[in-house]
């Protein structure tokens, strides 16, 4: 199975929809002068989805042995418009999940 393929699956297992690969965009995201994130995003149609048309979606290392890969899947409704807001709101939703953890803890 193809890199393409398996987020392709990722996003009918997610989203319960088919998707088509439209196209590869670089993003790299930097906040005050650091890069904090960098790598490919692929952008999807989406085949009946009732609340978007579009998927961005990339997969990535974690530092979990028991799951060495994470793939992540945005669709494409505000505040995610564009690959990069993807990115962005990615990397939101991971910075909240992680200080929730750290307050239960």
């Amino acid at each position: 199975m193809t890199y393409i393929e398996e987020l392709k699956d990722v996003i009918r297992k997610l989203h319960g929809v088919e998707s088509t690969h439209r196209t590869s965009v670089p993003v790299k995201e930097v906040f005050q002068g650091k890069t904090i994130w960098e790598g490919i995003v692929e952008v999807f149609d989406l085949h009946g989805h009732p609340d978007a048309n579009t998927a961005y979606a990339w997969s990535h290392e974690t530092d979990n042995p028991d799951v060495p890969r994470r793939s992540v899947t945005v669709l494409h409704v505000p505040p995610a418009v564009s690959p990069e807001t993807a990115v962005r709101v990615s990397i939101m939703q991971e910075l909240r999940a992680n200080a929730d953890i750290e307050t239960e803890a």
